[in-house]
């Protein structure tokens, strides 16, 4: 049985400014229903990758289809796409229930219509009641859902959010990103969104794409991109620093030999070249269990992170080594002492070793 086509397509995008290259052969394929985040630094392309597909800038080469059809004809009013950016553009001089209505009225919809998905997106985003406040008396969480309720009233086929959560503190947007989530899932809304917060592409998507210098590193699952990066560089952009150059020297049971000791480690791999061992700052425990690999050497800092702590350990050979070790201020010996970890071969993977491009 053949599967269905994805309700969007992009193929080997190409986009350059005079001589920048803001993207270099990006692909994607997003289902209908499903949540993408573009994740990536700042000036890696991500926002112009947006821009292309809403047809806010034109290709240089490579297609777009929508529902199969190529959207290069199509002018942007008539794509029936959605737009929530990082700034708010709320009508000052407008009530939430006005600056929602504000797409409804233009596409002539009848005013009992109107009323309803206004009414009706106040309640998902839960506004109900507040329709005839004025935006400038709302907090900034307040106007970021009014934003929404605002992309979400049309009925959008593809709603594009451009760091839609960037603007606010990191407690009001820990809560949002849920819901927000919540809310496209509720609507089976398919929708494309951008940022540079792992925590909150990891909340938010079905499928992260990594980006850098223009580039789609990896595309994946939130889970698998975290537990299975495809290059070092994924992981570094992740925050995941433990990287230790390496070589097998066993492959049943797979050994990996690296600076700061030998590690058997789960899975299996037929290469024999150099590899980059990741070990994921979790991995990391005081009490032994009967798989565990052992690690000593120094604690050279730690930094309590509620949680957990962010320590440091400092190998006899090699670099130092982070971890968020989960652990009682009792276990944890003084900085400068000796340390003895314990970590988890389900944690630590194989990752190719980079080359230069």
């Amino acid at each position: 049985m053949m599967s269905p086509e994805p309700l969007l397509r992009v193929t080997h995008l190409y986009k350059s400014f005079g001589s920048t290259v803001a993207l270099e052969d990006v692909s994607l394929d997003v289902d209908q229903g499903e949540i993408v985040c573009v994740l990536g630094p700042s000036g890696c392309g991500k926002t112009t990758f947006l821009r292309l597909i809403a047809g806010l800038e034109t290709a240089d080469r490579g297609d777009i289809s929508f529902a199969g059809r190529d959207t290069s004809g199509i002018p942007v009013h008539e794509r029936g796409f959605g737009f929530m950016f990082q700034e708010h553009a709320l009508f000052p001089h407008q009530n939430v229930a006005q600056n929602i209505a504000f797409g409804l009225k233009m596409a002539k919809l009848a005013r009992q219509t109107v009323h309803s998905r206004v009414a009706k997106v106040l309640e998902l985003v839960g506004l109900t009641g507040m329709s005839e406040r004025s935006v400038n008396s709302l907090s900034g969480g307040e106007q970021q859902r009014v934003a929404l309720a605002r992309s979400l009233a049309p009925g959008p086929r593809l709603l594009l959010l451009d760091e839609p959560l960037g603007s606010l503190d990191r407690a009001l947007r820990q809560r949002l990103m849920s819901e927000l989530r919540i809310i496209l899932k509720e609507l089976d809304v398919t929708a494309i969104t951008v940022t540079h917060d792992q925590q909150e592409a990891f909340a938010l998507a079905d499928k992260i794409v990594v980006m850098d210098a223009g580039r789609a590193l990896q595309t994946a699952t939130p889970e698998t991109v975290y537990r299975r990066p495809n290059s070092p560089a994924v992981a570094r952009f992740l925050g995941l620093v433990n990287l230790l150059p390496g070589t097998i020297t066993q492959a049943i049971p797979l050994v990996v030999r690296t600076e700061v000791g030998r590690f058997p480690i789960h899975g299996t791999c037929r290469a024999s070249s150099p590899v980059t061992l990741l070990i994921r700052p979790e991995a990391a425990s005081i009490g032994p269990n009967p798989s565990s690999i052992q690690l000593e050497g120094t604690l050279t800092s730690r930094s309590f992170r509620g949680g957990h702590y962010q320590i440091e350990v400092a190998c006899p050979a090699g670099p130092s080594l982070t971890f968020a070790l989960r652990a009682a201020p009792s276990e944890l010996p003084a900085i400068g002492q000796s340390i003895l970890l314990h970590l988890d071969p389900g944690a630590i993977g194989l990752l190719p070793t980079e080359t230069v491009r």
